[in-house]
């Protein structure tokens, strides 16, 4: 193992091994302070002592509250709404938030979202005095450790609380640990969370682009755009789709990336092609058809790449919306071909312009018999009905080599460039 990862790992091992000695003790000296408008100076604990805040627009309850749990060893700062218990947050750090969910202006649900978006960690504890299903449905949904309803015994709350103050304790020790191994960070787990991390990589998002070349030719068709963004929590484009599919937000994000390429179209080579992809679920966005989209102003440009590895089968009517797009001016690429649902259907829906091979066909194929057997064959095909062919992820000179002998000559792939902005020109393999 290389020394820095044994360095790494040994510093881990030492994080976990306090943050056991930490949780032996957690009934410590207090110092609560009753109001954080009062608050001239930040709190002093010591370092064993947790950390809560406790949200109520009640002032007798919290006061109630803030006493009980200091004798039981907490370090207490209260917030009589949600806007003072957001900006503490941003001021101060807390194992735990307890906080009522029915407030004038900012609710307890609202509050929870708004420290999601400063902290993914923290575990919130909801309290109410008028439950109801929804709302103890929502308050978990959107990540609430656990809701509570009024009258709460003493006793509860400080069980509660105390497993809210381990499980945080222990979750930002895991996070120094994968900071120490160089590893991702903290990645949101509820739909609170979700939320901030989606709104913050929308906000970062930018897009690479990687060449798509003609070999025999030695020049570029065109570029394929590739999500990239630098939110940490979503520290990959496949992670970035399921946050968006898991908030039903697939279509804001399908707007954002078309906005952005439509935006880069004018600093691209002039003549080059633009591949987008589209999510299955793009194809019931009413924007995607709208000749007002900045997309659609430069559709002569854009190739359309719809993935082999989803189902059309929740688009009824796919074919008219094809045919929709077309006469927009775009034209339709069968991405991941090889790789998953039955082809024919594809084919057979979106009459393709373009097909691009998996890179499961192209790896090593220089190698394997049966894969050139199945990308000779795929090729003949489309070329007889009048469609081009695009090999993803060569890597080597050897699998262009081959692919080209096969009658694939449009190649894409690290061989000739990664993907980055702004367009990167290829660098050609040698004779």
């Amino acid at each position: 193992m290389p020394q820095d990862s044994v360095s790494a790992r040994a510093s881990a091992d030492r994080a976990f091994a306090a943050q056991a000695e930490l949780g032996s003790s957690v009934r410590v000296s207090l110092r609560t302070v009753e109001s954080s408008e009062n608050r001239q100076a930040p709190v002093s604990s010591s370092q064993n002592q947790p950390r809560v805040l406790v949200v109520d627009d009640d002032p007798a309850l919290l006061r109630t509250v803030s006493r009980m749990l200091g004798r039981r060893g907490y370090c207490v700062m209260t917030a009589h709404n949600g806007e003072d218990a957001v900006a503490l947050v941003h001021k101060e750090q807390f194992d735990a938030i307890l906080s009522d969910i029915a407030m004038p202006n900012m609710d307890g649900i609202e509050l929870l979202r708004r420290v999601r978006q400063h902290d993914l960690l923290v575990p919130v504890v909801m309290i109410t005095g008028d439950p109801t299903i929804d709302t103890a449905v929502q308050a978990l949904e959107y990540g609430a450790l656990q809701y509570l309803t009024k009258p709460v015994a003493n006793d509860e709350i400080a069980s509660v609380l105390d497993k809210a103050v381990h499980l945080h304790r222990v979750a930002r020790v895991k996070q120094q640990a994968m900071e120490l191994l160089g590893t991702v960070g903290a990645r949101a787990i509820d739909r609170a969370g979700l939320e901030a991390s989606l709104a913050r990589c929308l906000q970062t998002l930018w897009i690479a682009y990687q060449p798509i070349v003609n070999l025999a030719e030695r020049r570029v068709l065109g570029y394929e755009a590739l999500l990239r963004s630098n939110e940490p929590t979503l520290p990959h484009p496949g992670a970035v789709l399921d946050a968006a599919e898991r908030l039903d937000a697939l279509d804001v994000l399908g707007r954002s990336i078309r906005q952005r390429v439509a935006r880069d179209a004018g600093d691209s080579p002039k003549g080059s092609l633009l591949f987008v992809n589209l999510h299955v679920h793009d194809l019931l966005d009413p924007l995607l058809y709208s000749s007002d989209e900045e997309l659609s102003r430069v559709a002569d440009r854009v190739v359309l790449e719809i993935t082999e590895r989803s189902s059309l089968d929740e688009v009824k009517d796919a074919k008219r919306r094809i045919a929709s797009l077309r006469e927009i001016g775009f034209r339709i690429a069968v991405d991941d071909l090889g790789a998953g649902y039955a082809g024919l259907t594809s084919f057979a829906l979106l009459e393709p312009e373009f097909v691009k091979l998996d890179m499961s066909l192209v790896r090593d194929i220089q190698t394997s018999p049966t894969r050139q057997k199945v990308v000779r064959s795929m090729t003949a095909l489309a070329h007889d009905m009048g469609m081009r062919v695009v090999a993803e992820g060569v890597e080597t000179v050897a699998e262009a080599n081959t692919l080209s002998a096969l009658g694939c000559q449009l190649l894409q792939g690290f061989l000739f460039a990664k993907p980055m902005w702004p367009f990167p020109e290829p660098v050609w393999p040698g004779p």
